[in-house]
């Protein structure tokens, strides 16, 4: 039976750390079952909580047994041979004690939610707890040479080494299943967000019953690192220029200076080390001087004290230009693509000022991530390891520990601050990105505000928006200066106390002068990154807010996409047939197309008429494929359109739209849009054959004139034209008019048709009107009413049916009599004033 012995082994005594090659075990289980129910009892008791759906974790059985494995060590060991110490008994109580609070923190996770932790499936606490106790197992390893822990042959019988072998090894295995299961947490739901409801948290499903947003909202509460991995993953193909060697290499390069600087690093104290003690010595001059040129050429490497403006970094700094202008070049032109393979319903949803927002911040936000990432966060990781080493190694454990903890807290504080103040930077963005739509829906829609004389409206609402945008930077910025002092508090403290235990070394004659020189600069060089991580971590976290709608929209879904293997349209004669069409915007929602069925035979002119939403102009996007059907077919020269690429399809099809948007560029330029690869003299046929050539001739610039954005410098009949010689420049097969001269007036319009009967000739013609007077001449029209097609034929055979095309066709002659004798009596009234 084991004998009751003091509370350490021998004359040894808690305050020696590190002895004989390895942790002293009385001072080491003593600290490690203290910090872990320290993190229990103190973190886990401040958060408050809210109800949560109950759930089961194979992860619970095991901690639910694991506090009486110490008990279950001293039992063997009392039974055995030996002494009993009394740090054995305290490990054994204390570790208990902590994973007792880890099991009810467990516990409660499973009926309810904490409230820092509202998007996690474990809460922090208890990963932190995890992670502190599978890396204390680690640390024992560390140990493995030194004869005063059990797994020494000599330090106990046989048999008890075995047994305590037996039982550090089931506790690694389990910290270790604990700590990744508990990352993973596969037991435990996890909610997209959550929402206050009278000061306390409810769990709220995601998306009920509605449709998704376009872009996400900002003001979620989910956490940035949510995703982490799947982010990483979309941005290593652009720290890694893949088929470019030639950045590879630089990139390669890159991280060979990045270690280049650790090394640097900790050999500039020591040099500065050297040349104190060598100066108190009396060292010989030569012997000095050299030292003094060693150690001004590592300062000249590293820089100022933190390597970020030596000749090292600024090198890195310089050869890292290139990757990151691919990177930004590579995630702009992507973006750019993928948003115009977008569906034209998301397209018709967006609103583009918080888009063109989202897109700007999201890419200029990546290169500082990536930046970020590599060459401070993992160098500053680097630095705080090495450190730990060297001093734990050359000096004292005490040093040692006491780094790791001035560390530790200080990362653990400035994560959990941060986390907390991220709800107030995405609220910043929401509101930033509601003032800016705001100002580009007022300006783009200038002429209106004046029509209505709405400036100072408008200004009201830019300047509510504004006062809303400042209210939530102040939140910002008031949380970052809490941050700041916590950071500083925490440095100022572990300054403190490696300081005085540095300056009793070397009172004691334990270290030299030199020594006390060597710890204040290399923990200063530490602390100046160190330092700026909490920044660096804040920059993350925001380059992670801003790319979050990025990342969404490199994420929508393109809805019209290309089957596998799809072939190209061949186009011989341009017959359309419609074969039994169901279509609707919303699935589950009314049909806007039901069974519609239509053929149109090369060269003919199909015309489609009816009241507003029949589905006319639906017909049209179907056709080219802005949207795929429902139900049935619809073919092109007996080809189904959604076999074929889409790039093909629409290379045979022109259309002249309603509401013709110009870019802001010349006239030459927008009509050359029809064919980017036209002629001067192609672009002016095409003019001429539009009837815009000598109109384009008057203005003082010609076809160099600027037409204004969306091309507003122009009148409507004069876009239209442009319009139609776009179309006659891209020469299709297929042309689609959809409403395209009714928003002109009467003269313009008759102008325009001779326009468009020119486009049309020998061209398969779909055309939605109306104006039943512009297609008289259709070769076939068709009367669509509540997406079905009631009535077909000609002109004067649907007039003599007497139907409802009869009834619109009366109904508009009226109105154009009326209109013209109103028109004529206003002639009269106003003609003396006329110019």
């Amino acid at each position: 039976m084991a004998v009751l012995g003091g509370y350490c082994e021998g004359n040894s005594s808690i305050a020696q750390a590190w002895v004989q090659q390895g942790f002293q075990p009385c001072f080491f289980f003593t600290l490690v079952p203290a910090v872990l129910l320290s993190v229990c009892l103190l973190l886990g008791a401040l958060p408050s909580t809210s109800p949560a759906p109950a759930s089961t974790s194979a992860r619970s059985c095991c901690p639910c047994c694991w506090p009486c494995s110490p008990s279950a060590g001293c039992c063997g060991k009392w039974g055995g041979p030996g002494q009993l110490y009394g740090y054995m008994l305290l490990h054994a109580c204390l570790w208990a004690l902590s994973w007792g609070c880890a099991v009810a923190l467990l516990q409660l996770e499973h009926t309810r939610v904490l409230v820092h932790d509202r998007t996690r499936g474990h809460g922090t606490v208890l990963l932190l707890f995890w992670a502190l106790a599978f890396a204390a197992e680690n640390l024992t390893l560390v140990c493995w040479r030194s004869p005063l822990w059990w797994w020494a042959c000599g330090a106990d019988p046989l048999l008890s080494v075995q047994v305590q072998f037996g039982f550090w090894l089931l506790r690694y295995i389990c910290t270790f299943m604990l700590f990744i299961l508990g990352m993973k947490a596969p037991g435990l739901p996890r909610k997209p967000y959550m929402l206050l409801v009278n000061e306390e948290e409810r769990d709220v499903e995601n998306n009920q019953g509605g449709a998704r947003p376009l872009l996400p909202d900002a003001s979620r509460t989910t956490s940035t690192w949510k995703d982490f991995r799947r982010k990483l993953r979309l941005l290593v193909p652009y720290l890694w220029p893949k088929g470019n060697h030639l950045l590879q290499g630089l990139v390669l390069f890159c991280m060979a200076l990045m270690g280049l600087e650790r090394a640097i690093n900790v050999f500039v104290p020591i040099y500065y080390k050297n040349i104190v003690n060598e100066l108190t010595e009396g060292a010989p001059w030569h012997t000095l001087a050299w030292t003094v040129c060693i150690y001004v050429g590592l300062k000249f490497l590293q820089g100022g004290g933190a390597g970020s403006t030596g000749f090292v970094s600024n090198l890195r700094t310089f050869l890292w230009v290139w990757v990151q202008q691919f990177t930004n070049r590579q995630v702009q032109v992507q973006l750019f693509a993928h948003l115009h393979g977008l569906s034209l319903r998301w397209h018709l949803g967006r609103r583009t000022g918080e888009v063109l927002r989202s897109v700007d911040r999201g890419t200029s936000s990546i290169n500082s991530l990536l930046s970020y990432i590599v060459f401070s966060i993992i160098p500053t990781i680097a630095d705080i390891v090495i450190s730990i080493v060297y001093f734990t190694s050359v000096f004292s454990a005490w040093f040692g520990l006491i780094i790791f903890v001035c560390m530790s807290l200080y990362l653990t504080l400035t994560i959990f601050i941060t986390e907390w103040r991220t709800k107030y930077r995405r609220d910043m963005n929401t509101r930033d990105n509601e003032a800016k739509s705001r100002a580009v829906d007022s300006l783009l829609n200038f002429e209106t505000v004046k029509y209505y004389n709405a400036e100072n409206y408008e200004v009201n609402r830019f300047n509510d928006a504004i006062v809303k945008y400042q209210v939530s930077e102040w939140k910002v910025s008031a949380s970052l200066g809490l941050l700041n002092q916590t950071q500083n508090l925490v440095i100022g403290l572990g300054l403190l106390a490696g300081s005085l235990l540095c300056a009793y070394f070397v009172t004691e004659n334990k270290l030299q002068v030199g020594d006390f020189v060597l710890f204040g600069t290399y923990i200063i060089q530490l602390y100046t990154p160190l330092n700026w991580f909490g920044t660096y971590y804040r920059m993350i976290q925001n380059s992670f807010v801003d790319m979050e709608n990025m990342f969404e929209l490199f994420h929508e879904e393109q809805e019209v996409k290309d089957v596998v293997n799809a072939s190209d349209l061949r186009l011989e004669a341009g017959r359309i047939e419609f074969e039994n069409v169901h279509f609707s915007y919303v699935d589950g929602y009314g049909e806007i197309l039901q069974d519609v069925s239509f053929s149109v035979m090369p060269g003919q002119t199909l015309a489609l008429v009816g009241p507003s939403g029949s589905g006319k102009s639906t017909v049209i996007r179907l056709l080219f494929r802005f949207y795929d059907v429902r139900g049935g077919c619809i073919r092109i020269d007996g080809q189904d359109i959604s076999q074929v690429k889409q790039v093909s399809l629409r290379a045979h099809i022109g259309v002249v739209p309603q509401d013709t948007v110009l870019f802001n560029d010349t006239i030459a330029n927008n009509i050359r849009y029809g064919r980017i690869l036209a002629t001067d003299q192609e672009v002016q046929e095409a003019a001429q054959a539009a009837d815009i050539h000598d109109r384009i001739c008057s203005f003082p610039d010609g076809y160099n004139t600027q037409v204004g954005e969306r091309g507003l410098k122009l009148s409507g009949g004069e876009k239209q034209r442009v319009a139609i010689a776009r179309t006659i420049l891209k020469g299709p097969r297929i042309i689609l008019l959809d409403e395209a001269t009714s928003a002109l007036d009467t003269e313009t319009e008759r102008n325009i048709q001779a326009s468009l009967a020119k486009v049309c000739t020998h061209r398969t013609t779909i055309v939605v009107a109306h104006r039943l007077s512009t297609v008289v001449g259709a070769d076939q029209i068709l009367v669509l009413k509540d997406g079905r097609i009631v009535e077909r034929g000609r002109h004067e055979e649907l007039l003599q049916k007497g139907g409802v095309y009869a009834g619109m066709w009366l109904q508009q002659q009226a109105g154009d009599e009326g209109e013209s004798k109103d028109t004529a009596g206003r002639r009269e009234t106003f003609l003396p004033q006329q110019h």
